[in-house]
């Protein structure tokens, strides 16, 4: 059985100003890989990609890799963390019922007219037509510390307040005042809690294979996921929650450690809650185990 990881962490965006660069992202990518050490992911076995590295075309070969080389037996691991954001759904492509795609914004992110390129973010429909080639009998967990979804309307009061904790919201809007007004109307037709749960879902959900991810997201749809520093050092609050559950609680299960992750959320003042996909048998086992 193959254990193999691909971990993301992006804080430097090419075509961004450093005021919407993060801090923690890195750090995340860099402790997830020694977290996941201990269990059989070594460092040979492990990509880690961070920055300048982070480009769509690495990250999205990386991840190709991982998925058309699994066996059935083997263990992948695929963590995310960088600014999230929307893209509207391209004509022909898969019914959302918002107009919009869920998209993570990649090294090279950079605008194409009023929106995103999406030649620059990876997009939640590639992420689940990669998954869907993930063979049966194969476990893929996914951690993603972004704002996985959000409304394209996050609060100003909600993001200077996490400022004025030094924290900031993992979320990147719509890049024009023009292409907010769209993602705003597109936004409109459906609930916003409703259409955002379903595209997490959908992720867990593999076409034609009896594959199941599982995924652990930092925060809910309507919430921010938040970059922080604990004992003077940047991370994702979720990710740094999750790993310290890992090291304190060994051998919890998967909703243990959710529990574990979300009092300490609530301890640390934060508003985000991190959420839990896949299949319920799933949720009864410890991380890295099979049901």
């Amino acid at each position: 059985m193959a254990r193999r990881a691909l971990c993301v962490g992006i804080n430097e965006f090419a075509s961004l100003p450093q005021t919407s660069w993060l801090a923690g992202c890195a750090n995340d990518a860099n402790d997830i890989a020694k977290a996941l050490r201990p269990l059989g992911f070594t460092a040979r076995s492990t990509t880690v990609l961070t920055d300048a590295a982070a480009t769509k075309k690495a990250v999205m070969a990386a991840l190709t890799q991982l998925v058309t080389t699994a066996k059935a037996g083997d263990h992948l691991v695929l963590t995310i963390s960088s600014h999230g954001t929307q893209v509207p759904n391209e004509p022909g492509g898969d019914d959302e019922p918002d107009g919009l795609d869920e998209a993570f914004a990649c090294y090279d992110i950079r605008q194409k007219g009023d929106q995103w390129d999406r030649d620059t973010v990876i997009v939640d429909d590639e992420l689940r037509d990669l998954f869907a080639r993930v063979p049966s009998g194969v476990l893929l967990e996914v951690l993603l510390d972004t704002c996985h979804s959000g409304t394209g309307l996050k609060d100003l009061d909600e993001v200077m307040q996490a400022q004025l904790l030094g924290r900031k919201p993992r979320f990147l809007p719509a890049p024009t005042r023009r292409g907010l007004e769209q993602t705003r109307a597109l936004r409109a037709v459906v609930p916003v809690r409703t259409v955002d749960r379903k595209a997490l879902v959908e992720l867990t959900r593999s076409r034609g294979t009896a594959s199941k991810p599982v995924l652990f997201a930092a925060c809910r749809p309507d919430q921010t996921a938040s970059d922080a520093t604990f004992d003077g050092r940047s991370n994702g609050a979720f990710t740094y929650l999750f790993l310290k559950a890992m090291r304190e609680v060994p051998g919890a299960t998967r909703t243990e450690l959710l529990r574990t992750v979300t009092a300490g959320l609530k301890a640390g003042d934060f508003s985000q809650r991190s959420t839990l996909e896949g299949p319920v048998k799933s949720k009864k086992v410890g991380f890295g185990q099979l049901w």
